[in-house]
């Protein structure tokens, strides 16, 4: 036998870095994330400055529209205005939105487990839902610069290009002719 220590390949398997869970305990799909990581993602949307660690009401908002916890019959935003501001404070951390989630599933009789889960799995944050914009002959009516009238119509050229600066103010006409004068740079040409 020899003295030199064998590789601990059976404790490597095991190991993860402080604040991640081993594989064995993550969802089964990659995409998916749980529900604190969630709570991260959408403490963090729209709000360049926020770490995560805290909600605003609005973004929890947003969160259960997106998760269709909020359809407008059972569960409003007046619902959740309500339960949240029982909390007395406008963020709140991850301990605290459980409280408020249990808070909000006691008043409307719905599981707090089914709340959970379908905040869980509802998704990145982002504007789902928005499809494209139909280009309608109302839009295109009011979008045609030949048909616009007054001040408008002086902003654009004939072919429906907007004239920038120049359509927008009034330009000082430095050349030293009274404006309306018709035969400007004519009186040195004699013929």
């Amino acid at each position: 036998m020899s003295d030199s220590p064998q590789p601990p390949s059976g404790e490597l398997k095991n190991l993860s870095l402080e604040g991640e869970k081993a594989e064995s305990e993550r969802p089964s799909t990659p995409s998916s994330l749980t529900f604190t990581e969630q709570f991260k993602t959408f403490a963090k949307f729209g709000d360049p400055k926020s770490d995560g660690r805290q909600i605003t009401l609005s973004n929890s908002d947003k969160w259960m529209k997106q998760a269709k916890v909020i359809d407008g019959k059972k569960i409003t935003t007046t619902d959740t205005g309500i339960a949240f501001k029982k909390l007395k404070s406008t963020k709140v951390g991850i301990l605290d939105y459980q409280k408020f989630l249990e808070d909000l599933a006691k008043s409307k009789k719905i599981e707090v487990a089914d709340i959970k889960s379908k905040l869980t799995n509802c998704g990145q944050p982002g504007h789902h839902g928005l499809g494209n914009v139909k280009n309608t002959s109302t839009v295109n009516r009011l979008t045609d610069a030949s048909k616009f009238t007054g001040t408008h119509k002086q902003r654009f050229d004939e072919a429906g290009k907007g004239k920038g600066i120049a359509g927008r103010k009034d330009l000082v006409d430095s050349s030293g002719y009274v404006s309306g004068y018709q035969n400007k740079d004519s009186y040195e040409k004699k013929e």
